[in-house]
């Protein structure tokens, strides 16, 4: 297309030929038509309402159950009721399942596992699907989905105390060392959820025991909250010499990934997996509550405050216009055209207005364009991930229109202080009195902050301020223990270890832990939205495609809403589970989160969670991939009606999606926690050019992953440049007021020397 800001470009000739200045009039009155309609679309597309979202440790217990299957199971529910009702009739005449006495129900079970101990495969097949439909609810006996969720609690309990986990653990093993079912899949062209029956069923039971256990509520009985401490123990410790049951799930995932049993349901394995760290380990509050009582052992000064709750207590602010890409940006009128304007000199205004006042709803709106600099370091990133990411969209320079009033007074939310207590660490003020020392007298103390002879009155100052907030982590002390440890380890002795669940489990997980780390990041690859199908990657799908494909558009459309909705729960329990690993590792021991997180690295984890980001996440977050009447337990009480291709689309009612928000956040932490005080891992945020990734991610106007994507943006807005800090500047005053403050971090004013040698050809 024709620059038009070319000489002569949809102006009149130089002749004055007054037919080429009516058509240069209509060119330019079209295209800028053509360039509004394009902008109201755009805008359009990108306006978001604050979501109503509240962060959790996982979503309602109706949700997480209803997950666990996918909606190809659903005439599985029909077969398990059948399977329990003929068991059931040879045992018990001229009574339902709610009709008997507790004692009665108690014989049953034990006689049901009685018959689980048989040899021919169709029988025991049989009986598990017995069981697992009183794990379900006994659902034909029940009127409403509230009561379906109240007797599979209660039956839950009751098979836990009749020893079900013991036997139904046993019947995994067997299935996991079954080498002919394995051998078989490994050669069939295309594995089905045929393949994966028994496995199923067995899953699916132990990930209702753990589920329904795990919830607690206040009317629980003595009784049942006993069983539950039981069932943690025996989840969480080695019991009859073998080892803790998460660690023989992420020998499932590593077999999986291996290709040696493409048959496993790697979701249900997944979400058993992730449910059963959260109950041996403990839930995000739990984890707070052992921070505070760490630190209290340790001496240490208690927390400033609790980082959940002050998320939740944030407001989304509005995120940055994205109104054009690229090809949309060449209609937009030429900056020559604007000159001597006054509404571009109202723009200037409002910009040098914002820097001075803080105005909370607008925080993002006059965000300046992307410069051509950032424009050509954005096209690098998407060939530095490999080269599957695709166009970033850009912000050209609109002007305002010439009625926009400039800031009221009215419209000026001051804010009411900062949400963060600043933090200051030994080593800033070790580097604090280093430069002043060598400044003011020449020479340095070490490690010595005591001693602030030959220093000017302000420097005390400075120092005593940056006293008051000094923090001393967890990290620091376990850090120090080490070193002297190293020092003298004939003096001090072996440390004692205490025996905790989450030590456990790390010693339990040492030896493979780099295959575990590759093996989940391998099927987030793969049931990322952004990867593509390639012939090597690994098939996630075995356990939602149904032995005959479909044939109709219909099955078709649901089947293609089952598929993604398959891959959005992979991705949701693996990004909580490696959340909660590296939250848990790191409060036990910093040196064994540290560990984790070097082989997530080497894992790729970080280009990894880039690329996933680099899509529309706002797309994303409100993707309607569930139907709701096929949703357990909804399916299992109502005949379900005939499916419609508007029934289809229609989706469920929600702004947005739990699992698809949830995931993102956790994604984010996760980033976060890789890339914190790592000067290596913050280059590789800075070469692959993730800033426009991140800064895309604003537009979701929600406060936590707000805060999540300021922090990435934070810690290397210092080497991406003067240029792009001027053209952010938006953003720069959000990190200022969400983001926590760490004196002498000098973030926002980085020299951005790196950014100019790093697009210099031969500099990494």
């Amino acid at each position: 297309m024709e620059d038009p800001a070319a000489p002569g470009a949809g102006s009149p000739p130089a002749n004055g030929n007054g037919n080429g200045g009516g058509k240069g009039k209509q060119a330019a009155a079209k295209g800028r038509e053509v360039f509004r309609s394009q902008r109201r679309e755009s805008e359009g597309s990108v306006d978001c309402p604050t979501l109503e979202f509240e962060y959790g440790d996982a979503d309602g217990h109706a949700a997480e159950l209803s997950e666990l299957y996918s909606y190809t199971e659903n005439l599985e529910f029909t077969t398990n009721r059948r399977c329990f009702e003929e068991d059931f009739k040879t045992q018990v005449q001229g009574k339902e399942w709610l009709e008997l006495e507790e004692d009665a129900q108690k014989t049953y079970v034990m006689g049901l596992l009685d018959r689980l101990e048989v040899v021919n495969r169709e029988r025991r097949l049989k009986v598990a699907r017995a069981v697992l439909y009183l794990a379900q609810g006994t659902f034909g006996e029940c009127d409403s989905e509230v009561d379906v969720l109240h007797w599979s609690r209660y039956n839950c309990f009751l098979l836990y105390q009749m020893g079900t986990f013991s036997a139904f653990l046993e019947l995994l093993h067997m299935e996991i060392d079954n080498s002919q079912a394995c051998s078989t899949a490994v050669r069939k062209p295309a594995i089905s959820i045929a393949d994966s029956t028994e496995l199923r069923v067995l899953l699916s039971v132990l990930y209702l025991l753990v589920e329904n256990i795990r919830l607690e509520r206040e009317t629980d009985s003595c009784g049942w909250r006993t069983a539950r401490e039981t069932f943690r123990t025996e989840l969480s410790f080695s019991m009859h010499n073998e080892e803790p049951f998460a660690l023989l799930l992420f020998s499932m995932v590593t077999k999986f990934c291996s290709g040696l049993a493409p048959h496993f349901p790697i979701k249900k394995v997944l979400l058993l997996l992730w449910k059963v760290v959260m109950f041996t380990l403990g839930r995000f509050e739990h984890l707070q509550a052992l921070k505070v009582q760490k630190r209290a052992e340790l001496g240490l000064p208690p927390l400033a405050e609790d980082s959940l709750q002050v998320v939740k207590s944030m407001r989304a602010a509005s995120p940055p216009s994205y109104t054009l890409d690229l090809g949309e940006s060449q209609l937009a009128p030429p900056p020559s055209k604007l000159r001597g304007r006054r509404g571009s000199r109202r723009q200037l205004l409002t910009k040098q207005d914002s820097l001075d006042i803080y105005n909370e709803r607008d925080l993002f709106k006059t965000e300046e364009p992307a410069t051509e600099e950032e424009e050509e370091s954005a096209g690098d990133g998407e060939r530095t991930l490999d080269g599957e990411l695709d166009l970033l969209e850009q912000d050209p320079l609109v002007p305002p229109p010439l009625s926009q009033a400039p800031l009221s007074a009215e419209r000026v939310a001051f804010p009411k202080g900062l949400p963060w207590a600043p933090k200051v660490r030994q080593k800033d003020i070790e580097h604090f009195l280093e430069l002043s020392r060598n400044k003011f007298i020449g020479f340095t103390l070490g490690q010595d902050t005591d001693t602030l002879v030959g220093l000017p009155r302000p420097i005390h100052e400075s120092v005593k301020t940056l006293k008051q907030h000094k923090y001393i982590s967890i990290a620091d002390v376990q850090i120090k223990n080490e070193e002297e440890l190293e020092k003298c380890p004939m003096s001090l002795g072996e440390e004692v270890v205490p025996e905790t669940p989450c030590e456990i489990l790390y010693q339990g997980m040492l030896y493979s832990l780099p295959q575990y780390m590759i093996a989940l990041l391998k099927i987030l690859l793969a049931a990322a939205p952004t990867s593509k199908a390639k012939t090597d990657s690994i098939n996630i799908l075995a356990d939602v495609l149904p032995e005959e494909m479909p044939v109709t558009v219909l099955q078709s459309m649901k089947l293609g809403i089952d598929v993604n909705r398959h891959k959005e729960i992979i991705v949701k329990s693996i990004s909580a589970l490696l959340l909660l690993l590296l939250k848990h590792f790191k409060l036990n021991h910093i040196y064994q989160f540290e560990y984790v997180s070097q082989h997530l690295v080497f894992a790729n984890c970080i280009p990894l969670i880039l690329k996933f980001f680099n899509q529309n996440i706002l797309s994303y977050i409100t993707a309607k991939n569930s139907i709701s009447v096929l949703d357990y337990p909804c399916c299992t009480i109502q005949d379900l009606p005939e499916l419609t291709t508007e029934s289809l689309e229609a989706g469920d009612n929600n702004q947005f999606c739990w699992r698809n928000l949830f995931s993102c956040i956790n994604l984010l932490r996760l980033l976060n926690k890789l890339t914190k005080w790592k000067h290596s891992r913050t280059m590789m945020l800075v070469v692959f050019k993730s800033a426009p990734i991140l800064k895309r991610a604003l537009k979701v106007k929600q406060a936590m992953l707000q805060l999540y994507v300021l922090k990435l943006l934070k810690i290397q807005t210092k080497y991406l440049g003067r240029q792009w800090r001027k053209s952010n500047m938006k953003t720069m005053s959000a990190i200022y007021q969400k983001v926590r403050h760490r004196m002498n971090d000098d973030w926002a004013y980085g020299n951005g020397e790196y950014s100019q040698r790093s697009r210099q050809p031969g500099v990494a």
